[in-house]
């Protein structure tokens, strides 16, 4: 599996899913969120590759949403958060 990440914008990522299934995903990611999830501790790319890695660990490519906060993934898996920080230490 092999995962592409193409910044949009500067809060807008696409990222590519290349699995059995191609799948692409529209992340939102803000200052204010990597500064809450990580402390800005790493990039929005760094933090997204580890999310999408998070996800593809619980479900498969075709279960993630098509587009999202990336904060909302603590709404399906309470143990994120506390996952991103452990990363980030």
């Amino acid at each position: 599996m092999e995962l592409l990440i193409t910044e949009l914008s500067k809060d807008k990522f696409e990222i590519t899913v290349k699995a059995d299934q191609l799948t692409k995903h529209v992340v939102s990611v803000t200052d204010q969120m990597l500064l809450n999830l990580t402390n800005n501790k790493i990039s929005k790319e760094e933090l997204l590759n580890y999310s999408f890695n998070f996800l593809l660990e619980r479900e498969p490519n075709t279960s993630i949403l098509s587009k999202f906060d990336i904060i909302i993934i603590s709404k399906y898996f309470p143990e994120y958060i506390s996952k991103v920080e452990n990363y980030c230490s």
